[in-house]
This record gives C-alpha cells, sequence and structure tokens, in this order.
C-alpha cells in the first residue's frame, strides 16, 4: 500500500514528492496525523548529519552537520540554514548532556563540549593511551555517562590505534573511558529505549543490521539482533516513547516496531543519515539526507523527552 505525498512549497522553495510505504496500516495510522507530508527544509549541501533540536523560548533551531565541508549548521523557520560553527573538526553526531551543553562526534579523533560560553573542549580522545579513531555519534543517559561509536570511517590517512571498532562509554565524573561492545563490524548510530533497559546500535558495515543489548548500569548482556535494513544500511538511529526504532536506510527511513517488525519507510530522494526528533512539540521528525535535510510531523516524541506518550 503506498500513500502518495504530492508536491508541495515551503518557504518559498519547491519540496520534493514523497511516498510513505506502509506495512502495517494500523501502525502507521498511530504515529503519523492524517495527510502527513514530508517537507525539504534545506537543500545545497554536501553530506548532512547529526540533526539535534535545540529548544529555547524563541521556539528552538535544528543543530546539524554538513561533515565533508567541516561545518556545524543550524536551521530555524525563520532564519533558513546559517553556519553554526566551522570548522567544526569533523563533526558528525550531536547531542546534550544533562545540563543542556552540547556533545559532538568528531571524526578526527574525539568527543568535544561546548561551554555556555561557546568554548569548545575535548570530553575524550583517547583510549588506553591509543587516539580514537573517528567517533561517529553518541548519545547520553539518564546517569549523565556519555554512549558513543568509534568506527574508522573518518581515519583519512592517519593510522589506526585502537585494536578495534567499539561502542564505548564515557563517565565524566571520574573521566574513565570502557569499551563495552567490542563485537560487531562499523558500529554507527546508537539510542537507548525510553526505560533505558535496551541499547540499540546500528552497524553500518557488512551485516547492515541493527542489533538490542540489554542494559546493566554500566555494561551490556544479550546481544540479539533487531531488526536488518534491507536497502543501503542503517546510519543514524532513534527510539520514540512507544518503543518504535526509527533507522535512516538508502531509501530513507524504516521505522520498526518494539518487535523489530517494519511499520513503514519514509521514502527519500536521497539515502538517509540520521534522524532526531525535535520541534515545538517535539513530534517533528528530522532527517538528515547526503545534500538536503528533511522534516515529517507524526504522532510520537523521541524516547526520554518529558510528558512523551
Amino acid at each position: 500500500m503506498r500513500n502518495k505525498i504530492t508536491t508541495l512549497a515551503l518557504l518559498g522553495t519547491t519540496l520534493m514528492a514523497a511516498d510513505f510505504e506502509i506495512a502495517n496500516p494500523t501502525e502507521f495510522d498511530r504515529i503519523f496525523p492524517k495527510g502527513a507530508k514530508v517537507q525539504k527544509i534545506a537543500g545545497g549541501l554536501v553530506f548532512t548529519e547529526g540533526p539535534l533540536w535545540i529548544n529555547e523560548k524563541s521556539g528552538g533551531y535544528l543543530v546539524f552537520s554538513d561533515l565533508r565541508v567541516d561545518e556545524l549548521k543550524r536551521w530555524d523557520p525563520s532564519g533558513g540554514v546559517r553556519t553554526f560553527r566551522k570548522p567544526s573538526n569533523l563533526s558528525n553526531g550531536n547531542t546534550l548532556d544533562r545540563e543542556g551543553r552540547l556533545l559532538t562526534a568528531e571524526h578526527m579523533g574525539r568527543v568535544s563540549r561546548t561551554e555556555k560560553d561557546g568554548t569548545v573542549k575535548t570530553l575524550v580522545s583517547t583510549f588506553e593511551g591509543k587516539r580514537l579513531s573517528s567517533p561517529n555519534d553518541l548519545v547520553v543517559k539518564s546517569d549523565g555517562a556519555v554512549w558513543f561509536t568509534d568506527p574508522d570511517y573518518g581515519l583519512g590517512t592517519r593510522v589506526k590505534e585502537t585494536a578495534g571498532n567499539f561502542v564505548y562509554r564515557y563517565d565524566p565524573t571520574g573521566a574513565k573511558l570502557a569499551a563495552v561492545i567490542r563485537t560487531g563490524d562499523k558500529p554507527n548510530g546508537l539510542c537507548f529505549s525510553s526505560d533505558e533497559k535496551t541499547l540499540y546500535v546500528a552497524d553500518s558495515g557488512a551485516p547492515h543490521h541493527i542489533r538490542s543489548f540489554s542494559v546493566n548500569g554500566a555494561t551490556v548482556s544479550n546481544e540479539k539482533v533487531f531488526a536488518v535494513i534491507d536497502k543501503g544500511v542503517p546510519d543514524g538511529i532513534r527510539c520514540d516513547a512507544g518503543g518504535r526504532v526509527w533507522s535512516s536506510s538508502g531509501d530513507g527511513v524504516q521505522v520498526f516496531s518494539p518487535k523489530g517488525e517494519l511499520i513503514a519507510r519514509i521514502l527519500l530522494p536521497e539515502s538517509a543519515a540520521n534522524v532526531a526528533f525535535g520541534g515545538p512539540t517535539g513530534k517533528t521528525l528530522f532527517m538528515t539526507a547526503r545534500t538536503s535535510v528533511y522534516s515529517v510531523e507524526t504522532s510520537v516524541r523521541g524516547a526520554g523527552r518529558p510528558g512523551a506518550k
């Protein structure tokens, strides 16, 4: 079943035509409002990644990376796209810590933190005395620990120093870094369920699947394959408050039930790299896709948002 979406305009620009491919109509109607339309909110970029919505009293704005031009961008409905920070140390994934400070996974080999006064500091850059490869994506747990992936996509001419492509947990209170997951090929996006009992990790290497792990404080166990991405690879992923997993893919975004069953595809004209919930209500899904950024209204909020349901 295909739900045709017609071409429309936003802020004076011509928008793409897009389709939803619906695998489960009942579940689809629960997560998308009637008449939901994909909108192109930014274009003419190079390789977009790491979307993050930052709330403000004025309405808030989206921060995202334009990786290959070494720049962090920001977008809001009134001002459009502007430079947030350049150079960005080849920024990729972005998130906020428990104090609302921007954390960024940088391909040059570190996780950085932007202080309230705008200064950028290194949070972590080495593991057991060896330089990290190219931190890709990151998420903060309610205890303040930063979990991040470190595949070797961004090494360039540098020699890989660590023993593998790991998922790490950094405890900022004790400045301790541990490799919590050493399995997999190219760990990429990651997210927690709302209750933080499950960690999902996208592997954009040969397996092109999403794994789930039971979270036991600072460690994980019970590794399982949650879902396989059949077109392209999973990159950035997010959980919503209802336990569904939203994954970027070669055809756009694929949405899975808590049991790993496909609910729907959001079809985009470009491969998506990452996704994030945000906007004034928290129900807008932002999608970074190669040279553009898209959005679509949903009926759900991201996991962990206050008042989410």
